[in-house]
């Protein structure tokens, strides 16, 4: 007797349905109009409401709030579909999943109403903000601090590598207060509106082709009403991490999209291009690297479905293990995709008409963005295998 069931590899006919009809609606953008609208300088905006009108924004939210009660799966299947028809949405990752994800699980019944809907909709864009210029992925670094005046707060830092400020009506600031019980900083989380006096924000010149910016942050004594504050106020590290597992899901989902959508192109390719009169696909040469390219996607695909069912079952440490392994392999595997594809499409591969070459780039954030393969490496060996902690 297996100890095993089928359907415990294989997404339910709802999750299926779901993937189906994102890519139909992702496909009549597609590829080309994305990456017109980033050489133009131009938002995704008209997509991203669509979305949003369609349901599939807020899908993991829940329905009260205008969401479609879903679990973290529902909205990274969403989040992989628009990456594998060329359109790759970063502020997926960052506004219903992470800060949906903190607000839906922390903030208060207030807070909940007056955010979650546009989160659901698209009209009320949520960026997050945590790293630092000298904190890097240390978290315990963090600089920027919260300090009570009154009845509010008055925020003061700096942060860096924060996506999409500019179409984003509010940030989740990750900010530091002091302990009014041991004097020591504790993270909080703070919705912090764009527009505030003393929120300014400069786009970091990039590589990547995308219509979604990077951005340094500065907090220059922004004040805060009490209810800025997102949950509570000694449980901010445990609200952090609530976070950070949907984030690493969402990331490789993101990879797992890109890395199919190379993929599709390449094999495209190699079934038409004729050299030697005979298609190029026909040669293992180019076979083989696309065939261990589809099973490195696969593996990938399976283990974030994987960690994604184990945070929505609440398991968060096993989810934890799961998420940043299925992070890992999902860059790999999206970088190896599109290196193969540039060098299926030989010199077609570095020009703008073929689109390959810049997935180069968009594929090798993967492994640097929200956390590095080597921290990841660290997780494993120190809390999966119980090696010594090497930093």
């Amino acid at each position: 007797m297996s100890a095993y069931t089928p359907a415990q590899f294989t997404e339910s006919p709802e999750r299926i349905e779901l993937r189906k009809q994102v890519a139909k609606l992702a496909g009549r953008f597609g590829r080309d109009w994305f990456t017109e609208k980033a050489r133009a300088g131009e938002k995704t905006t008209e997509l991203w409401l669509e979305i949003g009108k369609a349901g599939y924004l807020g899908i993991n939210i829940a329905e009260e709030y205008g969401g479609g009660g879903g679990g973290i799966g529902d909205i990274a299947a969403v989040c992989e579909e628009l990456s594998a028809q060329g359109c790759p949405l970063l502020l997926m990752v960052v506004s219903p999943a992470i800060c949906g994800t903190i607000i839906g699980r922390y903030g208060t019944p207030a807070q909940k109403q007056r955010w979650l809907p546009g989160l659901c909709d698209g009209t009320g864009t949520m960026a997050f903000a945590i790293t630092e210029p000298d904190a890097g992925t240390n978290s315990h670094n963090i600089t920027t601090t919260a300090r009570r005046d009154g009845d509010g707060w008055v925020l003061k830092g700096q942060k860096v590598y924060i996506s999409g400020v500019d179409e984003a009506d509010n940030v989740l600031v990750v900010a530091r207060a002091e302990d009014a019980r041991t004097g020591k900083l504790k993270p909080c989380l703070f919705v912090v509106p764009t527009n505030a006096p003393g929120f300014e924000y400069s786009a970091i010149a990039m590589e990547i082709v995308s219509p979604e910016l990077q951005f340094q942050v500065f907090i220059d004594d922004v004040r805060l009403p009490a209810d800025a504050l997102v949950g509570d106020e000694d449980g901010g590290l445990v609200q952090l991490f609530a976070g950070l597992n949907p984030e690493r899901i969402m990331a490789a989902a993101f990879s797992t999209g890109l890395a199919r959508f190379a993929l599709d192109r390449a094999a495209a390719y190699a079934k038409e291009r004729t050299v030697f009169k005979a298609p190029i696909g026909s040669h293992q040469a180019i076979a083989h690297p696309l065939a261990q390219s589809h099973i490195e996607i696969e593996l990938a695909r399976l283990m974030t479905q994987k960690a994604a069912a184990l945070y929505d079952a609440g398991d968060d440490i096993g989810a934890g293990e799961a998420a940043n392994m299925a992070k890992y392999a999902a860059a790999e595997a999206a970088c190896d995709a599109a290196d193969r594809a540039v060098q299926t499409h030989g010199g077609n591969g570095i020009t703008q008409e073929y689109g390959m070459a810049g997935l180069l780039v968009a594929t090798r954030a993967g492994r640097i963005a929200p956390v590095s393969r080597e921290m990841i490496l660290n997780f494993v060996a120190m809390h999966s295998l119980g090696l010594p902690k090497s930093y």
